[in-house]
């Protein structure tokens, strides 16, 4: 006997596939589900670790930029990204970022097991997390990479041209495109 199971919760990362007979019961979750737990749970740690260093950035008269949880196998990678605006970061500036960060860590554990702790600026092709920082940039070139497909593609490389409520306008080998927010997975400046 075979049956598809939900449990409580975002079915999509629940949804698990079952069976019973003569071999013993197993539990098969399908690599989308993985997928969207995953993503699910580094969304998650992104939003509370910015929410608990956000004020201790700005406190040393910085800003936070964006900060990216990168998973790979059992160990993971940490970046916080600040910037200063003209002056520029400087290698002070991420230190004294690193060691303030690493004593609210030391007291909250955001992140669960072991993790790597970069701290950066975002650099010349600095990577855009908001809509906000999109706007800062309308007439750039970027290059956006999405969750899922839109009109079969997932990558693009084009000229901000709009950013709107809940999406950015993109203009792409002379054709627009509307990015919905929620479907943009990474998007960087091209320099």
């Amino acid at each position: 006997m075979l049956h598809i199971g939900l449990t409580e919760g975002d079915p999509g990362a629940k949804k698990c596939i079952s069976g019973v007979g003569r071999w013993p019961i197993f539990y098969l979750c399908d690599l989308l589900c993985a997928v969207r737990c995953r993503e699910l749970v580094l969304s998650n740690s992104i939003a509370l670790v910015s929410d608990l260093i956000r004020p201790t950035v700005t406190a040393l008269g910085l800003e936070l930029w964006g900060v990216e949880h990168v998973v790979q196998g059992r160990f993971s990678v940490l970046r916080v990204y600040i910037d200063k605006g003209d002056d520029g970061v400087t290698i002070d500036d991420c230190e004294k970022v690193s060691r303030q960060i690493s004593g609210i860590f030391d007291v909250e554990d955001p992140i669960a097991g072991e993790y790597t702790l970069e701290v950066s600026s975002p650099g010349m092709d600095r990577p855009l997390f908001e809509l906000g920082q999109f706007e800062r940039y309308v007439g750039s070139v970027v290059t956006v990479r999405l969750r899922s497909p839109l009109e079969g593609r997932r990558k693009f490389k084009g000229v901000i041209q709009k950013v709107e409520v809940d999406a950015v306008r993109l203009l792409v080998d002379d054709k627009e495109y509307v990015l919905p927010a929620s479907a943009i997975d990474k998007a960087n400046l091209v320099f």
